[in-house]
Formats: C-alpha cells, structure tokens, sequence
C-alpha cells in the first residue's frame, strides 16, 4: 500500500505546481496513476491533503538518508545543523511544490498541520543529531530551530542567486543565534542560584514520550 501511495504522489508532482495540492490535482493523479478512485481514497482519505503531508514527510526522510551519509563528527555541531535544514531543502524537486504547500497550510482547517509538520522536522534534526534532552530543552530546541527552519524556507523561496548561496548564508547566521541562545542557557544552568530556581520552576517539565509529538496536540504525527 506503500509503494501504491507513492506511485499515487509521483504522479501528482507533475499537477500540483499549476494545480496545487487540490482535487483536481488528486484526480488527475488517481487517473495517471491507474489506480481505482475508491482505492486511492482509501490511500488518502483527504485527497491532495494527504499527498501533501506525504510530501513533506518524504523530504524528511530523504533528509535523514543523506544525514546518515555525512561524516558528522568532522563538524562543528552548529554546521550540523545548518546541514540538517539545507539536506531539508535541497530534497526539493520544486519549489512551487513548497509554495503551493504553504498556500494548502495556510488556510485555517489546515494551519495546525502544517505547524505539526515543521514540528517533526525540527524534532526529526534534533534527534538524528543525537539530542537527548528530557527537559524543558527538548522543547524550546525544536522551537526555535521550527523558527529557523521556516524563516529559512520563506528566504529560499525568493532567493535567486547562483547555488543558493544567499540562503546557505541566511542560514548560517540564523543557526548562529541558536548556538548563542544555547551558549547561554548553558551558562545559567551552570550559575548554583539561577540553575536551581530554573530546576524548581521547570521539575516537571518532561519530553513527549513518543519522538515527534507537539505540545497541545495528540501523540498522532499527520
């Protein structure tokens, strides 16, 4: 069932950059695909909605694929992260497919979808960099890098120098300012008086039990 959604997906691409991620696009992959429409709802009960969030997720596995690939211990922990998030966007066939996808995320139905998304992207480049916080870290981490992770996309999208130069740039000075908020949350755990009334204040604050989950939602990742 797998191999048919993604057989179902390949041949929406071609669709959703005129059509975006709509019914029409749905329909007119059900048809290139040669599935039956009563299968391929049952793939995706939501139509082009489901393609879409089964889009997002392949990009984060082509992701993790090529992050398994790099030799990480030769880098900086925040070049990690900067590689993480460019891996991320470089698994883009188009960007139009990105655009119409902000375009789908944006509506309101649809908006804590898209939020949970980025989400577990962001929980997805925390883990395979061997982040294992159980505390109040584990959240503001994956917050602000979904921050980052966004702001990047929306400078991506509208960057048109040579390589995306400009946007690796962006990047870099972005996962800058996290290392220094990381630098510094270090040095006040570090302080016997701050540490301790931070320890008082966030005792029981604990990580999601299951990897991916955002706070106020369900366990259930899209």
């Amino acid at each position: 069932m797998a191999d048919l959604k993604d057989r179902l997906l390949d041949a929406a691409l071609a669709h959703v950059p005129f059509d975006g991620w709509s019914a029409m696009s749905f329909d007119a992959a059900v048809a290139d695909a040669g599935l039956e429409p009563v299968l391929a709802r049952g793939l995706c009960p939501r139509g082009a909605v489901d393609l879409a969030v089964a889009y997002h997720k392949r990009g984060d596995a082509r992701m993790l694929a090529r992050l398994a690939q790099t030799d990480l211990e030769e880098m900086r922990y925040s070049a990690r992260v900067v590689a993480a998030v460019r891996y991320r966007l470089e698994a883009v066939e188009d960007k139009e497919l990105v655009r119409r996808g902000l375009t789908l995320f944006a509506l309101p139905q649809f908006a804590p979808e898209g939020a949970r998304l980025i989400w577990g992207t962001c929980d997805a480049i925390w883990a395979a960099l061997g982040d294992s916080s159980q505390d109040l870290n584990w959240y503001t981490k994956r917050a602000t890098l979904s921050g980052v992770y966004s702001s990047a996309v929306l400078y991506w999208l509208g960057d048109g120098s040579e390589g995306h130069e400009a946007t690796w740039a962006f990047l870099d000075r972005r996962i800058d300012d996290v290392m220094k908020i990381e630098k510094a949350k270090h040095a006040l755990g570090q302080n016997r008086l701050l540490g301790d009334i931070l320890g008082r204040v966030t005792a029981g604050v604990r990580a999601p039990k299951a990897a991916g989950d955002m706070p106020g939602t369900a366990s259930k990742t899209p």
